[in-house]
């Protein structure tokens, strides 16, 4: 990103500061997008997209109050959402341009899901795998992606996809991954040592080491009674 991008991203959070200054909600707004950048978040697109999808929307109600703040927050079924330094920072790995196919791995709450929409992504299937977080993420987006209850590791829902964003940490990549990839397509997870980045070449993963961010470990199966 340019500096005159991240001239255009302080405009706007000044506009938005000075122009509703009676408002909290806008005020607290621009000042999580600030603390975004100050957490080293450059990407124009993504921090446009996290200014304009309301996280408080998609989290629990008991929670909705911390949702501005840089914190994880707890989901039924013992799942989480992800601090939204951390989406940011995913977001910025997978490199989202507008019409591609993503498949997204680890629905929660679905905020993140809008969040790939807001950038233009052209359709996203969502694996989850709880029924009820896949139920409740579905009813959160009203339709605009394909949510289904899938495991991660080995279910991908068809193939043909430009990007693959994994909510979770594997030892090694499935290679179900690789094949739903297209050529040129690309994969952000987590992985031992932090999150990383793949690109298909064609005979396979080329992994990109990445931020030493941590996330949970990817459970397999589909959850039987949840």
């Amino acid at each position: 990103m340019t500096g005159s991008d991240v001239d255009a991203i302080d405009d706007q959070v000044g506009a938005s500061l000075s122009g509703h200054a009676g408002l909290g909600g806008a005020i607290e707004n621009a000042a999580f997008v600030l603390a975004l950048r100050g957490r080293g978040t450059r990407d124009t697109a993504v921090l446009r997209a996290m200014e304009q999808v309301p996280r408080a929307a998609f989290a629990p109600a008991a929670y909705r109050h911390l949702a501005r703040r840089d914190l994880s927050l707890p989901l039924p079924c013992g799942a989480a959402m992800t601090a939204p330094s951390t989406v940011a920072t995913m977001l910025t790995l997978l490199k989202v341009e507008p019409g591609m196919r993503i498949l997204e791995i680890g629905t929660g709450s679905g905020y993140v899901t809008a969040l790939l929409l807001q950038l233009g992504a052209g359709a996203v299937t969502s694996l989850e795998r709880y029924a009820t977080l896949a139920g409740q993420a579905s009813a959160n987006l009203a339709g605009r992606a394909r949510v289904l209850q899938g495991d991660g590791l080995a279910d991908t829902a068809g193939g043909g996809y430009d990007r693959i964003l994994v909510h979770g940490a594997v030892a090694e990549q499935p290679a179900s991954w690789a094949a739903a990839l297209k050529p040129g397509g690309r994969l952000v997870a987590g992985s031992e040592g932090g999150l990383m980045a793949a690109t298909h070449g064609g005979q396979g993963l080329v992994v990109e080491p990445g931020p030493r961010l941590r996330l949970a470990p990817l459970v397999p199966g589909r959850a039987a009674a949840l």
